[in-house]
């Protein structure tokens, strides 16, 4: 992954770089507010955010104890982020540092 200074991007003259930066952020809130959706009110705020990558689905969670959580909810979350239109076969869940 290459890393380019923000400066860079807003100064360049073609935004598509900036735009597509701006269409994944969005898609990540999104995809995190609808499993979210489906969580239980306890446990909804524990999950900081969910991304798709090579089938993964990723889900990044407060804290360990808050991980073994959502683990328990992986087949439910993965067919959530399906019906929402990504490709996820796995769930992987980390923990926030």
């Amino acid at each position: 992954m290459t890393i380019t200074r923000l400066d860079k991007l807003l100064k360049s003259s073609s935004s598509g770089r900036l735009e597509r930066i701006v269409q994944r952020a969005q898609s990540i809130e999104d995809l995190t507010t609808l499993l979210k959706s489906r969580l239980n009110k306890d446990l909804a705020p524990e999950l900081l955010s969910a991304n798709v990558r090579n089938g993964d689905l990723i889900l990044i969670a407060s804290s360990s104890a808050w991980a073994a959580r959502l683990r328990f909810e992986a087949v439910a979350l993965l067919q959530a982020a399906r019906e929402g239109g990504e490709q996820a076969v796995r769930c992987q869940v980390r923990v926030a540092r």
